[in-house]
């Protein structure tokens, strides 16, 4: 009978064969030379850009670049923007570049593109190169399927990050700029940035400043443009800035411009201070080009359909993006989470505080845009219900925490989504706004009233009043000043709403400020009104789904009746119990789906649809009976009003 072995026996005779049998395989490719990291010093030199931006029917951008070149030349790093403020993610156009050519003294130079990172181009710059002339195109969207379009027959906007090429190894602050722009003959030209003079062929010039504030700093330019006073007599001018298709789009009655000049107050009153020497917004009214809001530090980006003014009565949906983003002057821009802030382009932001930067400031600008009249508070009470009905009952909280959206813009830049309300999406925005509006009302309760949320915004983003440069915090530092507002276990409090999944946003803010959330068939106002400008049809609530205007399903609900009876984004409504549908007339869009959801309030059989799906079609029934559904605020008899004193204008 043969002896066992020891199990150590057997684990150095695995071992050896193991060795014996092994493939030396592949070996590990040496890393590519390091791009120098950035350094706090001053480059020596001062960056000199012009931009040609006359070629309008081809949209294509013209971009020249002198680079100084440090003394000795050798090998230099040009970067191209990556990681772009107000977009929290690696977003960078370096896709748009082309036609890219560097030369020193008449000379054309070689430059590869670094292996690991396409952003980052090396050149080798002659011993006695005084500088680098750099040439390149920056080729904007011609269209929608290429991407968001900047350029029109009548109004363009340019974003600094996109045009240009600095060197690597310094922090932006420390490289000088000096920027020039030509911008088609007649055209206006709007932005935060200083001029300094025209230069040939009706160039622009700005004054020089740091790279930074540059990129800081886009440009609007349009044919038909008006710039409107919205501080008159004041320390720090503001003006809105709007650009149009059409002259017609540019009128705006008295009422209208008091309301954007009562936001600028009242966004003092609440701060207490400023933090730039001008503030201007940019503002394009089109159809035709891209709709957006960016922050900056002395201007916003800023883009709605037509009929901001010309229907002002309807486009009430719009009326918070301007508070949204002059909100980001003080809390994004001055004041900015200390890993949201990068000493360049290049280096990886982290969103950890992403439902501050953007949830407190989507909060204070809901609270704005009532505060200012830009909506009426019944208006403002709307999109609370709506917010509300959204995210506190959100199927996606079930499984994933508010703290993990926080990563979206790096997960998913925007692209669309199947089952959104499942996978969750920026949710930091608007769930935020229920969170801090929780934070509000309780700070009002603990204190008898006598504090609230405006003292933390005041004693957090008002500090050190007209001073530009970005002030830092972390978690903690959130945490001590909320508690110097209101002593409290703040920590927790947040926590408890940020990392906890569950049925959705806590709703608790608005039960103490006197208010609940409930459901009737009467269309809520904000819905409505995005309905109308998108031109679509809304019926969340009841059956689960949205619908364009030609019976495009744009979204289904997850877990919903339509969700359950087999419906999914992407297909077609054709017709419902026998009714065709019926496609946007221009004053409704789904109303074939509406009259039957009434009907079948009192029948017993279920809705029948009929979709189209690819080259199919199949008849869908949902057993529903509810009709239509839309959320809205009911006052809770007996209780403080605290969300009418939150949304009052302040004297």
């Amino acid at each position: 009978m043969k002896a066992l072995l020891s199990l150590a026996a057997i684990s150095s005779a695995a071992a050896v064969s193991h060795a014996a049998l092994a493939s030396p395989g592949p070996v590990a490719v040496p890393d590519t030379p390091q791009v120098a990291p950035p350094r706090d010093e001053p480059y020596p030199g001062t960056l000199t850009l012009h931009v040609d931006a006359t070629d309008i029917d081809h949209r294509i951008v013209k971009v020249r670049e002198e680079v100084p070149v440090p003394a000795g030349g050798g090998d230099m790093v040009l970067l191209y923007p990556e990681w772009l403020p107000g977009d929290h993610a690696p977003t960078g156009t370096i896709d748009k570049l082309a036609g890219l050519e560097i030369e020193a003294g008449g000379v054309r130079l070689s430059w590869t593109r670094d292996v690991a990172n396409p952003f980052a181009f090396h050149v080798k710059a002659p011993k006695d190169a005084t500088r680098l002339d750099v040439r390149f195109q920056y080729l904007s969207a011609v269209s929608e399927t290429v991407g968001p379009v900047q350029i029109t027959s009548t109004i363009a906007f340019f974003e600094w990050n996109s045009l240009v090429l600095y060197p690597a190894g310094y922090y932006v602050r420390d490289i000088p700029v000096e920027a020039a722009l030509t911008a088609p003959t007649g055209w206006t030209v709007a932005t935060a940035l200083d001029r300094a003079g025209t230069g040939d062929g009706g160039a622009i010039r700005f004054q020089p400043t740091s790279l930074e504030t540059l990129v800081d700093s886009p440009v609007f330019a349009g044919k038909y443009v008006a710039r409107i006073d919205l501080d008159p007599g004041g320390a720090a001018p503001v003006h809105l800035n709007v650009f149009a298709d059409r002259a017609s789009e540019l009128e705006t009655t008295a009422a209208q411009i008091d309301a954007h000049r009562a936001l600028v107050r009242q966004a003092y009153k609440l701060f207490g201070a400023h933090h730039y020497d001008h503030y201007d917004f940019l503002l394009s009214v089109s159809d035709l080009t891209f709709q957006q809001g960016l922050e900056h530090h002395r201007s916003s980006e800023n883009g709605v359909g037509e009929g901001y003014f010309s229907r002002y009565a309807e486009d009430v949906d719009d009326r918070s993006l301007l508070p949204h983003e002059f909100t980001h002057s003080w809390n994004g821009k001055f004041r900015r989470p200390a890993d949201l802030w990068t000493p360049n382009y290049n280096v990886r932001m982290r969103d950890t505080l992403l439902w501050v930067y953007e949830g407190q400031t989507e909060y204070w600008g809901e609270v704005l845009t009532a505060r200012s009249g830009l909506r009426s508070p019944e208006e403002e009470k709307e999109a609370i219900a709506l917010n509300a009905a959204l995210y506190g009952d959100l199927p996606g909280a079930g499984w994933r925490p508010l703290q993990d959206t926080t990563n979206d813009e790096i997960i998913n830049p925007r692209r669309p989504m199947s089952w959104k309300s499942w996978q969750r999406f920026e949710d930091y925005y608007r769930a935020g706004q229920l969170m801090w509006l929780d934070a509000d009302t309780l700070i009002r309760d603990l204190s008898g009233g006598r504090r609230s949320l405006d003292d933390f915004a005041k004693a957090f983003f008002g500090v050190r009043n007209g001073e530009v440069t970005p002030l830092t915090y972390t978690f903690d530092d959130l945490v001590k000043a909320l508690n110097d507002v209101q002593p409290y276990d703040w920590a927790g409090f947040l926590r408890a709403r940020l990392d906890t999944t569950g049925k959705g946003a806590s709703l608790e803010g608005l039960t103490r400020g006197g208010y609940r959330l409930v459901f009737d068939d009467t269309p809520n106002l904000l819905l409505k009104s995005a309905e109308t400008i998108g031109k679509y049809k809304d019926f969340t609530f009841s059956i689960g789904v949205q619908i364009s205007k030609d019976g495009l399903l744009n979204e289904v609900q997850w877990d919903s009746p339509a969700f359950k009876a087999g419906l999914t984004s992407g297909m077609t409504l054709v017709a419902v119990n026998g009714f065709p549908f019926k496609t946007y007339d221009g004053t409704d869009a789904g109303d074939t789906l509406t009259e039957q959801l009434e009907a079948a309030k009192t029948a017993t059989a279920p809705l029948e649809l009929i979709v189209k799906t690819a080259d199919r079609y199949k008849v869908v029934k949902i057993d529903y009976h509810g009709g239509a559904r839309y959320p809205h605020l009911e006052r809770i008899p007996k209780t403080p009003a605290r969300l009418d004193d939150i949304l009052g204008m302040r004297k």
